[in-house]
């Protein structure tokens, strides 16, 4: 099973036929090891389910190690560069401007952008989106409340007529990630990131409009809130990450500001 993961796109190209019998939506594409591993940690999981509850004996997993995902530091932008992307002019790419403000609001709220799609006016509540995070909705449901300051309210007021099911006008999210890039570039967004390649786990330096997605935008509110409150619980009370998150361990490393303020206690 995890050959078939890590070169189902080799397959696909070796075995046609198999994919017009049974037709997939996207063309396989190469796996990194961290979706390899969440996969596998999925089917481990069904298989201790099965055998704690007597549904079989078969304990494959025992002699399949699975190692830990591996994650570089989270990319996320400034303040001012979000400030610079949501006063580019669009005017000439009105679609394309349409998918900046509902990145800016997502920046504004740091929901994953699975649940951003999920919402409807009704989330609105008394100046505030109240959302159920679909990742806590197993086990200990947990709602949570972020107040919406001026520019997010702001964006909801420019798409009041809007008509759809949704809050704000979506589009898929393939399509919406290939916004983003877009826009980043044409705002000039372009410095130089170091990030993790997901296929290789080798260290690259690629222009930040490049690595860009829905993800950055809750990384994006996530960073900037972190960086001025320095209270991981505080921040997750906003986020929706459960108690004692792994995720803040990766945020610790990223404020340049935040190093300096500590090296200054020394002097």
């Amino acid at each position: 099973m995890w050959d078939f993961f890590e070169n189902e796109y080799k397959y696909f190209e070796k075995y046609p036929q198999i994919y017009e019998d049974i037709p997939e939506k996207r063309t396989p594409q190469p796996r990194g090891k961290n979706t390899l591993i969440d996969c596998f940690s999925r089917i481990r999981t069904f298989f201790l389910w099965c055998y704690e509850n007597d549904k079989t004996t078969n304990r494959p997993f025992d002699k399949f190690p699975i190692e830990e995902c591996k994650y570089g530091t989270p990319i996320y932008i400034s303040l001012e560069e979000r400030e610079k992307i949501w006063n580019a002019d669009l005017s000439a790419r009105p679609q394309l401007a349409i998918q900046r403000d509902i990145f800016i609001f997502q920046s504004l709220i740091g929901c994953r952008v699975s649940d951003l799609y999920r919402m409807t006016k009704q989330n609105v509540v008394n100046g505030a989106i109240e959302y159920i995070p679909k990742k806590t909705k197993e086990g200990r449901p947990l709602t949570v409340r972020v107040p919406l300051n001026e520019k997010a309210k702001e964006i909801l007021k420019r798409y009041k007529d809007y008509d759809g099911p949704s809050l704000l006008p979506f589009i898929s999210e393939q399509k919406y990630n290939t916004a983003i890039k877009e826009f980043f570039k044409l705002a000039g967004i372009d410095r130089i990131v170091t990030t993790l390649d997901p296929l290789t786990r080798e260290e690259v330096k690629r222009p930040i409009h490049e690595v860009a997605s829905s993800h950055m935008a809750r990384r994006t509110f996530i960073g900037n809130i972190y960086r001025k409150v320095k209270d991981p619980n505080l921040v997750s009370a906003l986020s929706g990450h459960k108690e004692g998150s792994k995720a803040f361990q990766r945020y610790r490393d990223i404020d340049e500001e935040m190093k300096k303020d500590l090296v200054k206690l020394l002097d």
